[in-house]
């Protein structure tokens, strides 16, 4: 546990002291985003474009997450064991990509439909069945959108077989 405490204070004074815009907590054994971490990123969470939070153990991420990084372009949370977003996640006003695969989602986060910026959409290996597909379609700057290993019901499976103004991966 020591070790992955501090493994994330070592990133996160790296990323204030070289005024990086990327924190990188991916493999940290986390089961949330610590509240600490907000204070100490403060001066400088504007500053922070990417953030990669893959390959722990979150079950959830708070709104204050979203409304401390606003200048966020991508978000990985891959590889953890989240089912829900918040719904702060839907006044991202930069978020180009989000990647939620292998995580424990069994309904599509539909907030993240409210995201105009937002271009990819990964949640491959999840267990979700239906997806929103007439809503995404609706996105102004979807692009792409990955649901391979999900247990997709027969509507959704030709829905996404449909001409769409974005690539899917299924």
């Amino acid at each position: 546990m020591a070790e992955a405490v501090a493994k994330v204070a070592r990133r996160i004074n790296e990323a204030v002291e070289e005024g990086k815009d990327m924190l990188d907590l991916s493999n940290c054994k986390l089961i949330s985003f610590p509240d600490g971490v907000f204070k100490v990123l403060r001066s400088v969470s504007d500053n922070i474009h990417v953030v990669t939070l893959a390959d722990n153990e979150m079950k959830s991420i708070s709104s204050k997450f979203f409304s401390t990084f606003t200048q966020l372009r991508e978000l990985d949370l891959r590889g953890n064991v989240l089912t829900k977003l918040p719904e702060a996640v839907g006044g991202m006003e930069h978020l180009t990509c989000i990647n939620l695969s292998y995580n424990s989602f069994s309904i599509f986060p539909d907030k993240i439909t409210e995201i105009a910026t937002l271009e990819r959409i990964n949640l491959e290996g999840n267990s979700i069945t239906g997806i929103p597909v007439e809503k995404l379609s609706n996105m102004p700057a979807m692009k792409w959108l990955n649901v391979k290993s999900n247990p997709l019901d027969s509507n959704t499976q030709s829905a996404l077989q449909s001409p769409n103004n974005f690539e899917t991966e299924s």
